[in-house]
């Protein structure tokens, strides 16, 4: 492979910086795809119609104006294939071949486990749109809405990055899983999504901020062992897509920051938590929102010990969470973990583990702590309000579906109880269909430029220096 070129050619069809003109079969392949994923588009992608939309398109990789804001048709953006800079110099920096060149190349024996840590990357972007094409109906803002079109088009440029890859480097096998892409879709009975959080609704905005928060926050962990990957494409690809996804939990962070400042100042105009009358979102709805999408976000992680996860690794195929600031040997080889587990008597006990079993565990740790960085911002709210409401994270044993309290009857301040006991206090920590219901009935559209519905704060900063009144969208 060349190396990657900085600019972004928009000649093409296909935008790109992997110089796609240089390898005709590959461009005809991609061509071939490109009116399936139109279609898909049009079928699966927002609902909402718009004129044009102010957004972010990318303009170039490197480290200082990579990207041009401007008003677009949806359907005439620029979807294309970007990587980050090559480094020439870059070595692999953990596992069996660590201090060896990346790979430019996939050694066949690594062929089928790079192929499916690719599919699954992949298969969560196009789930996404699809879990958040009704949203536009009900925008708070025309703020918002641009921000829900940046999010859906940039998750689709993240769906043509993968796409490439299995294009350009696994041939007919690779062909075919790209094309699966855009037959499986978020819920389906028939071809649902591989992973479980993608097939839940995205039914309101409230979900949707927490989606950005918590699970796009997963994305942000799992691109970040894929960069650290042997296999250089996959590696500049993921690094890319890190700039990009900064947007989106920005997206998300902010958004639950306006739902909480909003029900702050209902709550201190009428003196009473009960808010929902008053047209806003009731903090316990809000701690709910944050068990639930936790819960979920943190099944994405796998089991805490994994022998795929510590293959991959000794293979150099996938890394941890900023592997070159690690201090130890890479390798893993004799060190070990510990893992709270449940006992059959209701209490805890702890498990020594391979730390390189316990891969899932460590990625986990490290997005359990970014997570709670917004426990704090929103605490910070009520604090500053003069409420002494504070919301929590649920314990990492909560509604859980994978790992070893999967099947656990354990309640978000970490207590194990029977199943019936849970059932009953089931209602207090995850949404109801009546708390659901109250949340739907706030989701009335507001299109009106510089208004805002009554459940949200307006946010504190525009887009690239846009006020909030300026004209983000016309429908």
């Amino acid at each position: 492979m060349t190396s990657v070129p900085d600019k972004i050619s928009y000649v093409a069809r296909i935008p790109n910086n992997v110089e796609l003109s240089a390898d005709r079969r590959l461009q005809r392949a991609l061509e071939g795809w490109q009116p399936k994923f139109m279609r898909w588009w049009g079928e699966m992608g927002p609902t909402l119609a718009t004129h044009d939309v102010y957004l972010r398109t990318a303009v170039s990789v490197g480290r200082d104006g990579w990207a041009h804001f401007e008003h677009v048709p949806v359907a005439d953006y620029r979807w294309g294939i970007f990587l980050a800079e090559r480094d020439p110099g870059r070595t692999i920096g953990f596992g069996e071949h660590r201090g060896e060149p990346v790979w430019q190349q996939i050694p066949g024996e690594y062929r089928a486990d790079l192929q499916r840590l690719i599919v699954v990357q992949g298969d969560t972007e196009p789930a996404s749109v699809e879990q958040q094409r009704h949203l536009g109906l009900t925008a708070p803002s025309l703020y918002d809405l641009r921000n829900l079109f940046q999010v859906n088009v940039e998750e689709g440029r993240h769906l043509w990055a993968m796409v490439y890859l299995l294009h350009g480097y696994f041939g007919r096998e690779g062909r075919e899983e790209a094309e699966a892409l855009l037959v499986r879709n978020s819920g389906s009975p028939e071809r649902p999504r591989i992973l479980g959080a993608f097939n839940q609704e995205t039914s309101d905005w409230l979900a949707f901020y927490m989606f950005t928060y918590f699970t796009d926050r997963d994305g942000k962990y799992q691109l970040g062992t894929l960069k650290e990957s042997a296999f250089d494409p996959l590696s500049r690809t993921c690094e890319f897509m890190l700039k990009e996804e900064a947007h989106h939990m920005m997206v998300g962070t902010t958004g639950v920051d306006r739902v909480v400042l909003r029900s702050a100042q209902l709550i201190s105009e009428h003196d009473t938590l009960d808010i929902g009358p008053r047209g806003g979102v009731p903090l316990d709805i809000i701690q709910k929102y944050i068990n639930f999408h936790f819960s979920v976000s943190l099944d994405l992680f796998g089991s805490e010990t994994s022998t795929n996860a510590a293959n991959y690794y000794t293979a150099g195929l996938k890394g941890r969470w900023q592997e070159t600031r690690r201090h130890d040997d890479h390798l893993l080889a004799g060190d070990s973990v510990y893992l709270d587990t449940p006992r059959a008597d209701g209490s805890w006990g702890r498990q020594e583990l391979s730390a390189l079993l316990a891969l899932n565990l460590d990625l986990r740790e490290e997005y359990i702590d970014d997570c709670e960085s917004g426990i704090k911002r929103w605490n910070r709210i009520l604090a500053e309000a003069g409420i002494e409401f504070r919301f929590r994270l649920p314990h990492p044993g909560f509604n859980r579906g994978v790992g070893v309290c999967a099947g656990q009857h354990i309640t978000p301040a970490g207590s194990t109880v029977d199943a019936a006991t849970w059932q009953d206090s089931r209602q207090h920590w995850l949404p109801t269909d009546v708390d659901l219901a109250l949340v739907q009935s706030l989701m009335q559209p507001v299109y009106e430029r510089g208004k805002i519905a009554s459940w949200v704060a307006p946010p504190s900063n525009g887009i690239n220096g846009k006020p909030f009144d300026y004209d983000y969208v016309h429908l």
